[in-house]
């Protein structure tokens, strides 16, 4: 098994889409690389300096950390900064946190990738991952109990089942 923390606008959506990719095992949706210890959705709201983010544990031997990365990148603007859809503020930041050396070499390559692919510059942040404390629990696969609620990522890419492999 391994890990990776993602950070894509609102962590509603985000966790919907990355739990229905073929190889995932876990998803908790939370705050990452911020100032505070343990903040809540009002800290982070208010300037914590957090990302809402969806940690993932995927099976390496079913899903590469690659293909991840990539099916990401199918529901972010990778151009914008501090904003997805009409969330806007820092702690709507897109990024990918790091968890080992490797892991960052492997986001950075295929960051570039994209900028070349898309011909612009882009705005992910790549970082280790400093800190990451857990979304409280009503945050918690959110659009599985709240269908209608509001999501960036277009419905049509939701409730669907992702392959790892293309």
């Amino acid at each position: 098994m391994k890990s990776i923390v993602f950070a894509g606008g609102c962590f509603w959506g985000v966790q919907a889409y990355l739990k229905q990719i073929e190889g995932v095992k876990f998803t908790e949706v939370g705050y990452a690389n911020g100032k505070t210890i343990s903040p809540s959705y009002e800290d982070v709201s208010n300037g914590s300096g957090h990302a809402e983010a969806v940690a993932v544990c995927f099976d390496s031997n079913i899903l590469t950390t690659r293909r991840l990365i990539n099916l990401f990148f199918e529901i972010i603007d990778p151009t914008s900064i501090n904003k997805q859809g009409n969330d806007v503020g820092i702690q709507y930041r897109t990024g990918i946190f790091s968890q080992t050396n490797a892991q960052e070499a492997l986001i950075i390559a295929e960051v570039e990738k994209l900028s070349v692919k898309i011909k612009k510059d882009v705005n992910i942040e790549i970082t280790p991952l400093r800190n990451f404390y857990r979304a409280e629990d009503y945050h918690q696969n959110y659009l599985d109990k709240n269908p209608n609620g509001y999501c960036h990522i277009p419905k049509s890419m939701l409730n669907k089942e992702i392959p790892a492999e293309v």
